[in-house]
């Protein structure tokens, strides 16, 4: 998870998953792998994340600013995290301002944490997206 805020709000911060938006001719699932990789460090592979397991419209402001954001999110499973190849994060100049913190947190973390979490559902029970079978969940367009 990475924990930002809102540069136009620094006392609202929030939790949400890495992610952001498709390059040229880019599939979801690539720019999965490749925001994990500026956004973590941790490297991927495509076929090492599974997926759409939800995918959603998130209607928002940043920065002062409205937004319709399309996503799909991948779940990846790593069991030896540590010894998954790593790069140094490449943030752009608002992730630099915005970003404060990528952890790795299970449930009880996130809701124990108290702030916002994006998406919502992942203050949800997690049966249904760690043993996916194959359906992506449509959660609609969600108003953030």
């Amino acid at each position: 998870m990475v924990r930002g805020h809102d540069p136009h709000e620094p006392e609202r911060s929030f939790w949400f998953t890495p992610g952001g938006g498709l390059e040229h001719d880019e599939s979801y699932r690539a720019a999965a792998v490749r925001e994990l990789a500026e956004e973590t460090g941790y490297v991927l592979e495509e076929h090492e994340i599974s997926g759409p397991v939800w995918r959603r419209t998130a209607v928002f402001d940043f920065a002062s600013m409205p937004y319709v954001q399309h996503e799909e999110i991948y779940v990846a499973r790593l069991a030896d995290a540590e010894r998954r190849p790593q790069v140094d994060a490449a943030h752009t100049e608002q992730e630099v301002e915005a970003l404060d913190e990528v952890a790795w947190l299970s449930r009880d973390e996130l809701i124990s944490d108290g702030r916002e979490v994006f998406p919502v559902a992942l203050l949800e029970p997690w049966d249904e997206f760690l043993a996916w079978n194959g359906v992506t969940r449509d959660m609609g367009e969600v108003d953030e």
